[in-house]
Order: structure tokens, then sequence, then C-alpha cells
């Protein structure tokens, strides 16, 4: 399987800003969250038995006030300071005017084009995601054509295929439905991974603080560069659940 991770710029601003406008976080601490969250993943997918291909946004697809600067050397930077410089991965701009459009580019291109078996997206803002989903969702898509990981709030944290589906508005709340809706019109059998949060609402955020603490208490790994921001910064989960600070 390619592992697709479609990874944005880390500016301020750009990333995660649903979650600066629902909880009390800054932008900068928003962007370290995202940047936190991002390197956790790529650490995951370069643990599967998947091959890495970064995705990043470049000036054509950023909104006009993210369309400065070099977002391809931003990109390559955080990969390398996450996995090394010697670190074996693609690195290729996304193309599409909408998220939806930009993942079904990439998938359809991988399928189409280079005759890749399967091709997995893996969303950048779920940190708790660990090699075992990923290659499970790659055993499980060779017999299923579409498997999806739920994010617990209708959108999904991982997207496998090893046939291209419409991906017109796919990507549009609930993302969850709507694939598997096209999974299914496609003739395509559809499965589900584990479901796994992730950090692009306060409650999903909440979750994944809460499962960060379940983990450690169990002893069990943690995903290291997430939980030392979390701590850095404080957070707690309160009732609700809705984001304390200690």
């Amino acid at each position: 399987m390619i592992v697709v991770v479609p990874v944005p710029p880390p500016r301020e601003g750009l990333v995660l800003s649903s979650l600066t406008e629902e909880t009390p976080l800054s932008t900068a601490e928003v962007t370290r969250l995202a940047e936190a969250a991002t390197m956790d993943v790529l650490h995951a997918a370069r643990s599967s038995g998947g091959d890495l291909l970064v995705n990043y946004r470049d000036e054509e697809t950023l909104p006009d006030a993210f369309d400065d600067g070099d977002p391809e050397a931003e990109v390559r930077d955080l990969v390398q300071d996450t996995l090394g410089e010697d670190a074996e991965f693609r690195l290729e701009r996304q193309v599409g005017s909408t998220r939806a459009a930009r993942v079904g580019n990439t998938v359809t291109h991988l399928l189409n084009r280079e005759d890749a078996a399967s091709v997995g997206v893996l969303e950048p803002t779920a940190p708790l995601v660990a090699r075992t989903e990923i290659d499970g969702a790659a055993m499980s898509v060779r017999r299923t054509e579409v498997v999806l990981g739920p994010a617990g709030d209708g959108s999904v944290y991982f997207a496998a295929f090893a046939d291209p589906i419409d991906f017109t508005d796919a990507y549009e709340p609930p993302a969850l439905e709507t694939l598997a809706r096209r999974g299914e019109s496609a003739g395509l059998d559809v499965g589900f991974a584990p479901a796994i949060p992730t950090i692009t609402t306060e409650t999903g955020l909440c979750a994944t603080i809460a499962g960060l603490e379940a983990r450690r208490a169990a002893g069990r790994p943690i995903p290291e560069a997430t939980a030392l921001v979390v701590d850095d910064l404080g957070l707690t989960v309160e009732d609700g659940p809705t984001l304390g600070r200690e």
C-alpha cells in the first residue's frame, strides 16, 4: 500500500483553524499541536509496511492569505526533522481546487497511472494511530476494496482504496457515510478500520488527550510529540467533555 499523508505547510491560522475558534487555544498553540500530531502520524506511517508519500499544498491550492513562502520546502523540512535526513519518502504536490478533488486526484493517479495495488489516505491529525491500524487496513483492502477508519464525528482519519470511486464532494460532512455510499455505488465492498479520534475539533482533541492518558496508565506506547505539547500546554479534559488547563 502507498500511504498518503496530506500535509499543509505548518503556518499559523492555516492549520486546525476550527480548533482555534472552538477553544481558548491561540493560533500559535494550535499550530504546535498540528505539527506534533503530524510528526506522530509520519512516524506511524513510516513504521508500517506501506510506502510513504507526503502530499503538500502549494501556492496554487493555498488560500490567498497563505500563498507566500515555499510550502514544499517547509513540508520537506518538517518531514526530515521528524524522520531524519536520510528517510525514504516521496514528496508531491496536491492538485485540485477542493479537499475531495485533491484526495481523489492523488488516489486515482496512483491506482490508474502507477498501478498501485492500494492507496491509503492518512490524516495528519490522528496522532493516536499506530502501524497496527495502517497494516490492518492494508491487509483488509486486499479483499475489501474500500476500508474506512471512522474518526468518531462522522469524518475519517484513514481511507484506503483498491479501486477509485467518485470523489466529488466526498469529504464534505459526513465524509464517512459519503465515502461508504460512493464505494457501494461503485460496486465495491466496504470495510472499516478501528475508530480513532482526530484533533480537528474540541471533542476530538479531548478524546485524543484521554487516549494518551489511558495509554500511559496501561504502560503502552504513546505518540510522543503530541504528548509533549499537551503536557507543555497543561491541557486536560473536563466535564462535557471540554478542554481545560492545569
